[in-house]
């Protein structure tokens, strides 16, 4: 097998080309658009409470103020250009935190779950050489969204101690040979990369546990790889668009921020689900012939 998986890795070196579109039709045959659509959707519904629930557990350990801010710089990779006006919406709430009762904490609860869920059904589409083979218990589907919700919990607390820690040091700096030395370029160059770093690392993990069956490690890789540095891109020119050409305010008025949102979203949706087809279509290359037709889900 792993002579076979060799060969295949040489014929896409040589024929990159070839791979891209047979990747793309796969795309295409499996509807990719609409579930990234549907993946944004719910994940616009699940984003506020999800924030909610982090934060609320968070600021006991950590000081709201800090964490709003840390906050805000990660909402920066997922919404561009509107971080702020979440954090706000937020930081509102969060002034009213007393009026929570049990049904609305179980009610953000369950909503924060759905964009997890339907995650993982796209997944299973994508990945549908591997449903066909082995599928996933439903307990364990159920309780796969609360134990990511629990990750990106102790991620963001992560995020918001190393951001901290970076930020004073660049505020203070050093003195060297008797001249004071700024480090707030380098400071903010090692929270970039940090936060390259933690953006391939949060994709890799969704390709690893997302998808039924047991993945590779280089595969999932892979995928984060080829999804974070697309992101990376489209981010910056989502926000060059909002800031200059958009006239999306003009004609959703109030609205604008939760379609900038849903737009942002349904970008980030299209390239994770995109990086799924690479690693799907990788392995089938290990698997089946090179020109195999893509699998399809029959129902009866």
């Amino acid at each position: 097998m792993q002579i076979i998986l060799d060969q295949h890795a040489l014929y896409i070196a040589k024929h990159p080309g070839r791979f891209i579109l047979q990747t793309l039709k796969a795309f295409r045959a499996n509807q990719g658009l609409l579930l990234a659509g549907a993946v944004a959707y719910y994940a616009l519904l699940s984003i506020v409470p999800l924030l909610i629930l982090i934060v609320i557990v968070l600021s006991r350990v950590v000081p709201q103020e800090v964490l709003l801010a840390a906050l805000a710089h990660l909402l920066r990779w997922l919404v561009p250009g509107q971080s702020n006006a979440l954090v706000q919406e937020l930081a509102n709430f969060l002034e009213h935190r007393a009026v929570i009762g049990w049904v609305l904490l179980l009610t953000m609860i369950f909503f924060s779950s759905l964009a997890f869920t339907v995650l993982e059904n796209a997944m299973s589409l994508i990945f549908v050489h591997r449903v066909v083979i082995r599928r996933r218990h439903f307990l364990l589907s159920a309780l796969l969204p609360y134990c990511y919700i629990l990750f990106l919990g102790v991620g963001l607390l992560i995020v918001t101690c190393v951001s901290s820690g970076l930020e004073t040091i660049g505020a203070e700096g050093v003195e060297l040979f008797g001249l004071h030395v700024s480090l707030q370029g380098p400071a903010r160059v090692m929270l970039y990369l940090l936060g390259l770093a933690g953006e391939i690392f949060v994709l890799t993990s969704i390709y690893l546990v997302m998808p039924v069956g047991r993945p590779s490690v280089k595969h999932a890789l892979l995928g984060g790889v080829v999804a974070a540095v697309l992101w990376e891109i489209t981010r910056h020119v989502l926000v060059w668009y909002f800031a200059t050409l958009s006239q999306v305010s003009v004609v959703y008025g109030s609205l604008t921020t939760a379609i900038v949102i849903l737009i942002s979203l349904e970008w980030l949706a299209t390239l994770l689900l995109f990086g799924a087809q690479v690693i799907s279509q990788y392995e089938r290359f290990g698997r089946e012939p090179l020109q195999a037709p893509q699998p399809k889900i029959e129902t009866g």
